[in-house]
């Protein structure tokens, strides 16, 4: 198998912890690894190193050489300018075509996930990948709900493929749903959380972007013929993958992961997944005191001293970058003001 690991991102969902050069993928939360390593350490179980890439932002491009000091450097592709999952994916797939690379199926995922069961994971990624040789097409892998979310976009399982357990056509993507329908989404048992995951060989993508997407194909094109690949990146489009290629394909199949998994996409949800104490807290840092607090994720990185006194249910970080203080239940806005503080 093929694999490409995408570790872009912005670094605003968890700011100040998380910057523009310092996004979330290369910090640890459950482990002494990065989420970036651990995705790296899991990936191995079903590729080989030399058939592992990482797609990088030019920003935090050094860090990615550093924590993944045993991948080879030529197969870190250091985006010399945001141009979105789109034109990540075009990267890679030009990039495959031009190693020869042969027939896998490659798993496009993302760095930042945090999955704890990796025998689970490996035995999806590999069903993924039997299922797209065989059946000539892309494969999606999503996630079972496991609450009635409306932070993720979803996928519609439709018939079941005969021959196969768990494969079904994949009837639509669906938008973030309000909370109505994103209960009945979760009471169907006909939707699954959309991860990002989607497998398939070379020839199948090529041959997807000629029947589905001219952006991909034309993306696509420029980038296997082009002298020089990053002086053509730079004159790719940004779009989303989503948008330029996954909703378009009218024959693509979808399978549910059977394994772990979160987007760790604000404080509310790195609080969940952290190590607490008796009050339900998260604490760590140097010049820090904290008094009759609970339920709340504390950081102190700064030299400043912090005190915190007397709250509930809060979010308090503090670096050289900024300070961030916010009611847990509104953590899903930090991205928005960290976007207006580093304009």
């Amino acid at each position: 198998m093929i694999v490409v690991i995408i570790a872009g991102g912005s670094g605003t969902r968890l700011w100040p912890l998380s910057t523009h050069s310092f996004p979330k993928h290369l910090f640890s939360i459950t482990n002494e690894r990065s989420l970036l390593q651990n995705t790296f350490d899991r990936v191995q179980q079903i590729a080989k190193t030399d058939k592992i890439f990482v797609i990088s932002e030019a920003s935090h491009a050094e860090h990615v050489h550093n924590q993944l000091d045993t991948l080879p450097k030529d197969n870190v592709l250091i985006e010399p300018g945001r141009r979105g999952t789109a034109s990540c994916v075009a990267w890679a797939l030009a990039e495959i075509n031009r190693r020869e690379l042969g027939s896998d199926p490659i798993l496009f995922l993302w760095a930042d996930s945090l999955i704890r069961d990796v025998k689970g994971f490996a035995a999806s990624a590999l069903k993924a990948g039997e299922v797209a040789s065989s059946q000539k097409t892309i494969v999606f892998i999503g996630a079972e709900p496991t609450y009635a979310s409306t932070g993720m976009g979803y996928m519609h399982k439709g018939a079941h493929v005969d021959g196969w357990t768990d494969v079904y056509q994949l009837s639509g993507f669906k938008e973030k749903p309000d909370k109505k329908t994103a209960s009945k989404y979760m009471q169907s048992g006909e939707y699954l959380w959309n991860m990002g995951y989607l497998v398939g060989t070379l020839e199948v993508f090529e041959q997807m972007f000629d029947k589905y997407s001219e952006e991909m194909k034309t993306r696509y094109t420029a980038l296997v013929e082009a002298k020089d690949t990053k002086e053509a990146y730079l004159k790719l489009e940004s779009e989303a993958i989503d948008y330029a290629f996954s909703e378009k394909i009218e024959n693509a199949l979808v399978i549910p992961g059977t394994f772990d998994w979160m987007d760790v996409g604000s404080f509310s949800d790195l609080h969940s997944v952290s190590e607490l104490d008796e009050a339900e807290n998260y604490i760590k840092g140097e010049k820090l005191e904290v008094l009759e607090t609970s339920n709340s994720y504390i950081q102190n990185l700064s030299e400043t001293p912090l005190a915190v006194i007397g709250l509930d249910n809060v979010v308090v970080v503090a670096t050289d970058h900024g300070v961030l203080v916010t009611n847990k239940n509104y953590s899903q806005k930090v991205g928005d003001v960290a976007k207006k503080l580093q304009a």
